[in-house]
């Protein structure tokens, strides 16, 4: 399902006709159209600014030819394309199924056949994209769909003319999301961080995430995620027998020692690789391993230190943004029937190196870069401040709907639950209720989406990013988007005088936010 088109939607690119809206994000917007035969078809556009100068619309010419060779067997087949309309579109197979991200969230991890059968299945997809020359770049749950006759992967390829255009994506910017990177993606001394061995590092990630419902280096939060993958061996636990081998060998740190996604295929059909070699997954070795391949010190405090400048301070808004171009998002209240959503894999935050994971100093202790790691932790109390207009979120007892507050009293205080990277944030309104209430997005009856009260568990409307906006409050506070990744950005409107969510256009965000500490929080 679709939203509606919006005034200044196109009605038709090319000889597709446009009928609704799937999602959008900083790269462009993804619509639902019709083709000349009836047949409904997924159109991605490319905002103008992106691709004003030849060189991207030649990358993505040539990118879009290349997937065109893909198989469709188990892809979404290129329909369409052109790199020379304003704005440059691309047009793809339409699944109307529910990606890997939903299935699992909605019904847990998957086991026995089904399991065994999406990870064949995403073998089979790499194997035809990578038999064309081609990589995926960002193969991730929510790239992996549900569709009749098995397993279709969506987005591939595309991303390259992206990443490799100097305009579009800086020396401190990547494509992808953190939790399905290889090692060579943050660390090219790991080896080449654009081949085929990313995406099999990505398999491995992917099929450990169906097996156990979460992601076999997850952090507190991006940067953390990146270290462990960096420097830690997996957490497989949960991984069956018949698959471990495969999927240890496939997150191994050197892409080298990774097998290819034929190998992958016909082990899986045979009866299963080999077991890793012992060094490949004993704890402490990557780190060293790093130190000698790069030349430097080797010690964690700097990686930690390097991580959070790249994915921190400038890269992490550009990892989220190409990754909702990507991935489109469902109509209201049918969250069964999502066709592309995502699971809790967007990238936020960077947690200071001077406060690490684990850390309770005193609050009198603690600096105001401590302070904000740990409320991100999810060890403090806080109060979400709407930079804009010096107003703090507020949840009554009675109230039904987030409004904006004075900041006093229990209804203005809050704890974030670190997920994955994402966030789920916990009302503390009534210290006498058991499991509390977060916050999700509902939408009301004048059909805009609110934020209200509701069960502590993760769903789409109750997964939030936190997106750094480079910029301070007026107490000197660094400042983020707060973003929910199926209906948009949380905003504040002055003509109505409510908080609201939002998917928007080419404009930034109205609303930013930032946190103000209020004291440990034991929970």
């Amino acid at each position: 399902m679709s939203m509606p088109l919006r005034p200044g939607d196109p009605r038709s690119l090319g000889r597709f006709e446009l009928l609704g809206r799937l999602g959008e994000g900083g790269m462009g917007s993804v619509f639902l159209g019709r083709g000349p035969d009836g047949r409904n078809v997924a159109i991605k556009t490319v905002r103008p600014e992106y691709a004003h100068e030849p060189e991207f619309r030649g990358r993505f010419r040539s990118e879009v030819n290349r997937a065109r060779q893909v198989p469709p067997f188990s892809t979404a087949e290129v329909l369409d394309a052109d790199p020379d309309h304003e704005p440059p579109y691309l047009v793809v197979e339409y699944v109307d199924g529910p990606s890997l991200a939903a299935e699992i969230r909605e019904n847990g991890p998957l086991a026995g056949a089904a399991l065994h059968g999406v990870a064949v299945g995403i073998a089979t997809a790499l194997t035809a994209i990578h038999g064309t020359g081609v990589i995926h770049r960002d193969l991730k749950p929510g790239n992996v769909l549900f569709a009749r006759g098995g397993i279709k992967v969506i987005d591939f390829g595309i991303a390259r003319a992206f990443e490799a255009t100097s305009q579009h994506t800086r020396t401190d910017q990547m494509v992808g999301t953190v939790a399905y990177m290889a090692p060579e993606r943050f660390d090219p001394s790991y080896g080449d961080p654009v081949s085929p061995a990313a995406d099999i590092f990505a398999w491995g990630a992917v099929v450990a995430y169906a097996a156990t419902g979460r992601t076999p280096f997850a952090g507190d939060n991006a940067s953390a995620t990146a270290i462990r993958i960096l420097t830690q061996p997996p957490d497989l636990t949960g991984v069956p027998e018949s698959l471990r081998p495969a999927v240890e060998r496939a997150l191994a740190k050197a892409p080298a020692e990774r097998p290819t996604a034929r190998e992958i295929l016909d082990s899986l059909l045979a009866g299963g690789l080999p077991a890793a070699t012992p060094t490949a997954s004993v704890p402490g070795l990557a780190a060293p391993a790093l130190a000698v391949r790069s030349g430097r010190s080797g010690k964690r405090a700097a990686l930690a230190a390097a991580l959070v400048v790249l994915l921190g301070v400038a890269g992490i808004g550009g990892l989220h943004l190409y990754h909702q171009l990507s991935t489109p998002a469902a109509a209201p209240f049918d969250e069964g029937a999502v066709p592309t959503a995502s699971a809790s894999v967007a990238p936020t935050v960077a947690v200071s190196s001077a406060a690490p994971a684990g850390s309770a100093a005193p609050g009198s202790t603690l600096s105001p870069s401590e302070r904000n790691a740990a409320i991100l932790r999810g060890s403090r109390k806080t109060l979400i401040h709407v930079a804009e207009i010096d107003r703090d979120l507020a949840l009554d007892v009675e109230d039904s709907e987030v409004r904006a507050g004075d900041g006093t009293g229990l209804k203005s205080e809050f704890a974030l639950d670190p997920l994955g990277v994402d966030y789920l944030i916990r009302s503390l309104r009534d210290p006498d209720e058991e499991d509390g209430d977060c916050l999700g997005v509902k939408i009301v009856l004048d059909e805009t989406a609110r934020l209200v009260p509701t069960e502590c568990a993760a769903t789409e409307a109750t997964l939030f990013s936190l997106l750094p906006v480079g910029a301070k409050d007026d107490k000197n506070r660094p400042t983020y988007y707060l973003y929910n990744e199926k209906w948009g950005y949380v905003q504040w409107s002055d003509e109505l005088k409510v908080i609201f969510v939002e998917v928007i256009g080419d404009a930034p965000p109205a609303s930013t936010f930032s946190f103000v500490d209020r004291g440990d929080y034991p929970g």
